[in-house]
């Protein structure tokens, strides 16, 4: 960083073009900088009257078509508005415009999609992350956008939580590691030229709610040296390697909300780290502190909060600022300094400085979605697979993995050929995709295995249960790889609760409302196609069940494994998911074991390690539960964090064909 934050907090005097234009300012043009509405709420010419600071597209809010183009002229037009002269003498300030790129630029057709946070901590591997972060930034700058809300550095201690995916590894000294890694990847040599802007999110201690609820509390006290160990810790890496922005949690710390949280975002973020970079609310985070707007935003500014993320009421926001500190409520210097550190970032990436988004010249670049890119994501899907049973245990002579190319493979299971399974949420919608369309340019684990074993067959759920009923005899195959797991989900919807059926999950924000209260389409609008109560993926508002058992969560997955190992053939079992899963059964009922994760859009990536043509090297980021309940108890693990077998690239030491099996 090119400057420290004060031991108070405060940010020093910035560079002179900086004060310039911040002398220039009436209070609500500062107001306005402060304020992030997003784009289906606000048009570029109101971005432009007001002289709004950012815009944000929430997770599936897509403009046109959704094709790189069609991003990069949505982005010129914000620029274009925000940058023209003004002829009552405010400063034109060019906007910021931010995405969820997650796991690569996730919400545009045709982006690589990289596995999600907790394959990476699989994974393990700094190097990966860097080239990771430098692929994504290369796509996300292809489309004319410069920041990306990422990474998540949360550490979830509960398997419970919606959004387990997105933590790294229950190990605080990984996850810190790795976010470093992958700030430098995405922040490269030259911001604008390589490099996009990183926010480290969500501070903080996000992963340690009671019981794992999404936005709940965290029952521990922000000075307990175990907690800053295991949650704020990890931001030192991500904000030494050049992370300029951080975005507050959704959730609070003994009853007080992180976002009114002044001891959690001046005195320590800003205070002891020298954080001089700016703080984000996330989605309405505003909202969840007041339902009085005037009282919320008088509390979260001085918290220490900089820029807000107000979808919606963002016009009503700019109100609240000016009229609470013309009362004295908040003090000016705290407006001075928020919009000081905002307009400071923005100088260091040279957004002042940059061409239009359309004359960049990274807009549009060839390598959107090309194959070196995705030879990247293939990579990072092989090695994050965790191999947890390969043959009997008793028999290390007898694995089963790898496959030969030459054995005849029954490939069947709900996730089979599935991409969008494979990516999870925030993939082209908030909730994630199911089925292959639109998944541009990805694999299947199906088509992955296709394209090496010219004899594999896919199999319905149907044709299976016809090829396993009695008296049907040969049936030609040499092994089954059962592809089974969760469906896509995102935050609260994939959260594991006992109370699921007396409430639901509203809004993209999202917040908990009573059944029959939901807040969906005045909240999030066209972001939300339908809704779906009480089912499994996009569409589904409601937690994901009451239950980490795969068997109870979707018992026809038992059901595919006990009729694939009736055929008397080694059966693989992919479990794919976003955490670990209580999957006794089915890893008793399978000859062969894989946590695939949330390997997203390159499939293939697993049937490479199935076939051998690379090595099964991946340890778990976390434990895995043996029972629901205590699940992260060390008493209830069933393998410790760090386990992962592993076979040799190359040799295909397991199922060959049998040339004696009839065909």
């Amino acid at each position: 960083m090119t400057q420290e934050a004060s031991g108070e907090g405060h940010l020093p005097r910035a560079s002179d073009r900086v004060e310039g234009i911040l002398s220039r300012m009436t209070l609500a043009r500062k107001a306005a900088q402060m304020t992030q509405p997003e784009r289906l709420h606000a048009t570029p010419a109101e971005v432009g009257m007001f002289g709004v600071g950012s815009v944000l597209s929430g997770a599936g809010s897509c403009p046109g078509q959704n094709r790189p183009v069609d991003w990069a002229r949505m982005n010129d037009r914000y620029w274009e508005a925000s940058t023209a002269p003004r002829d009552d003498g405010q400063p034109a300030v060019p906007v910021l415009y931010g995405v969820d790129a997650v796991h690569g630029h996730n919400n545009v057709l045709g982006a690589v999609v990289f596995p999600h946070n907790i394959g990476l901590g699989a994974a393990g591997s700094p190097d990966l992350m860097r080239r990771i972060g430098r692929v994504t930034a290369r796509e996300v700058l292809a489309t004319g956008v410069d920041w990306t809300f990422a990474p998540t550095l949360a550490v979830a201690e509960d398997d419970r939580w919606g959004r387990t995916y997105e933590s790294m590894s229950v190990d605080p000294r990984l996850v810190g590691v790795l976010s470093g890694a992958i700030v430098e990847g995405l922040r490269g040599s030259e911001f604008g030229g390589d490099g996009i802007l990183a926010c480290a999110k969500h501070w903080a201690g996000d992963g340690a709610t009671t019981g794992g609820v999404d936005q709940g509390d965290c029952d521990r006290e922000l000075d307990d040296p175990g907690f800053r160990r295991m949650h704020l810790a990890p931001y030192g890496p991500a904000l030494d390697a050049g992370a300029l922005a951080v975005m507050v949690s959704l959730s609070s710390i003994r009853g007080t909300p992180c976002h009114a949280h002044r001891k959690l975002i001046t005195d320590v973020l800003k205070g002891e780290f020298g954080f001089a970079g700016f703080v984000v609310s996330d989605w309405n985070g505003v909202l969840h502190v007041d339902p009085d707007l005037d009282e919320a935003v008088v509390a979260c500014v001085n918290a220490g909060i900089d820029l807000f993320m107000v979808p919606e009421r963002w016009r009503e926001f700019i109100e609240v600022v000016v009229r609470q500190t013309g009362a004295g409520r908040i003090p000016v210097e705290r407006i001075d300094d928020a919009v000081r550190r905002i307009l400071s970032v923005k100088e260091q990436i040279g957004l002042f400085d940059r061409p239009r988004p359309l004359d960049r010249p990274a807009t549009g670049n060839e390598d959107f979605g090309c194959a070196a890119h995705r030879a990247v994501a293939r990579e990072a899907v092989s090695r994050s697979l965790v191999l947890l049973k390969n043959g009997p245990a008793d028999d290390a002579s007898s694995p089963v993995l790898p496959l030969d190319s030459s054995a005849r493979v029954l490939v069947t299971g709900r996730n089979a050929d599935d991409r969008g399974s494979l990516c999870g949420g925030f993939t082209v919608e908030w909730q994630g995709v199911i089925g292959n369309e639109k998944i541009k340019g990805g694999t299947s684990i199906w088509e992955g295995v296709r394209d090496m074993a010219p004899g594999a067959k896919l199999l319905t759920a149907d044709e299976l249960k016809e090829l396993a009923a009695p008296g049907k005899g040969d049936h030609g195959f040499d092994c089954a790889v059962v592809v089974v797991g969760e469906q896509p989900y995102a935050e609260g919807m994939g959260d594991i609760r006992d109370w699921m059926q007396s409430e639901i999950v509203t809004g993209g924000g999202p917040t908990y409302a009573r059944s029959g209260e939901s807040e969906l389409e005045r909240k999030y609008g066209e972001l939300v196609d339908e809704v779906d109560p009480g089912g499994h993926g996009p569409g589904a508002l409601e937690p994901y069940g009451d239950t980490l058992s795969l068997s109870r969560l979707h018992p026809e997955d038992l059901e595919a494994i006990q009729r694939a190992s009736s055929l008397g053939v080694p059966v693989v079992t992919v479990l794919v998911s976003g955490r670990p899963l209580v999957v006794n059964e089915e890893m008793a009922a399978s000859d062969a074991f894989v946590a695939a994760w949330l390997p997203g859009s390159q499939g293939e990536g697993v049937a490479n390690a199935l076939f051998g043509r690379t090595p099964f090297t991946g340890k778990l980021p976390r434990p895995w539960p043996a029972t629901d309940i205590a699940c992260n108890e060390p008493a209830e693990e069933l393998l410790p964090t760090g386990y992962g077998l592993t076979t040799i690239s190359g040799t295909a030491t397991g199922i060959k064909h049998n040339s004696g099996v009839a065909a």
